[in-house]
């Protein structure tokens, strides 16, 4: 297993490196951050200075391996807009989004795996269906008019939830104002995971209930909620793994949209403000999270299937 993960960490390093290039190439495409600087009141020789100042300058080649240079030195860099260390951003909008993040797939895949697992088994019940046309609902809504359909009904009309921030204002920010905040939130980015997964979880326990194996437990008296949660459940656990290491970095995603409009104070705003503003340190600082994100999804999505499934030899 040690000698798999330095193999994989190996491959991942040229990867990360090309997703950078290419990521560094978009966005020099994209536009410099000093046409947000022009006006009648700011003149050329002003623009050229700032240019030469931020390196902006030279060709993007040489842009790129300066900022890898500084980023192997372990320093990210500093926004243009607020001359703040990029690492130091990062890290302060961090907890906010990983705190979104794993309160939504915990609770999305409360309701999937369940949900799942009961469609299969009553398949083409009432139940079966109502799981379904959930699943098609969850997956097919878009994020933002769900968020914004919420914060309609549950702040406009009724005030029972608040609609931006993470806390109160002039509040510390307690346990239960930070989860008042958090509910419409969550429900948006759960009700996707959800609704992304049942038909998943659905199909993958359909096709093990048909197994002869499974037939022979029955056979063998054993009871139906062991056949179920034991057996099916455990080989049914290869394909459902494989959608929860996808949902990592789709969440990550997703997250941006929903934390813009409930203004959550994570990762998602503040890129959102960096890409308005053509902030190019802490855009490449994003990319760069996001890389890694996905490809320690897909390693730990790895490693689970030797847990999940002994006969699965990672060399």
């Amino acid at each position: 297993m040690s000698k798999y993960i330095l193999k994989r960490i190996l491959v991942a390093i040229p990867v990360l490196i090309g997703i950078t290039i290419i990521d560094y190439a978009i966005m020099c495409l994209a536009g410099s951050p000093l046409e947000m600087l022009k006006g009648p009141r700011v003149s050329e020789a002003a623009l050229e200075a700032k240019a030469i100042a931020l390196g902006l300058d030279k060709p993007f080649y040489i842009q790129y391996f300066v900022w890898l240079g500084q980023l192997l030195k372990g320093n990210m860099g500093y926004s243009i807009k607020s001359y703040q260390s990029v690492s130091a951003m990062i890290g302060s909008h961090l907890g906010p989004t990983l705190l979104l993040m794993g309160v939504s797939l915990l609770v999305g895949l409360a309701v999937a795996i369940p949900a799942g697992i009961y469609s299969a088994v009553h398949q083409y019940s009432a139940g079966d269906y109502t799981a379904v046309t959930f699943s098609f609902f969850g997956s097919s809504i878009p994020s933002f008019f769900l968020a914004l359909l919420l914060i309609f009904v549950f702040t406009v009309k009724l005030g029972w939830l608040p609609s931006s921030g993470m806390s109160t204002l002039g509040t510390s920010g307690s346990f239960g104002d930070v989860a008042q905040h958090m509910i419409m939130p969550v429900i948006v980015l759960a009700t996707s995971i959800a609704g992304r997964n049942i038909r998943y979880i659905r199909s993958a326990v359909l096709e093990i209930l048909q197994q002869d194996y499974l037939r022979t437990a029955r056979a063998k008296g054993i009871g139906r909620f062991l056949v179920i949660n034991k057996h099916a459940l455990r080989n049914a656990l290869v394909p459902i793994v494989t959608v929860i290491g996808m949902e990592i970095p789709v969440l990550f995603g997703g997250a941006v949209i929903v934390e813009q409009v409930f203004s959550w104070p994570g990762l998602g705003l503040m890129t959102m403000s960096a890409i308005t503003s053509r902030d190019y340190p802490v855009i490449m600082g994003v990319c760069l999270l996001s890389a890694v994100v996905v490809l320690l999804a897909n390693l730990v999505t790895d490693i689970l299937y030797a847990l999940v499934d002994p006969t699965i030899q990672l060399q």
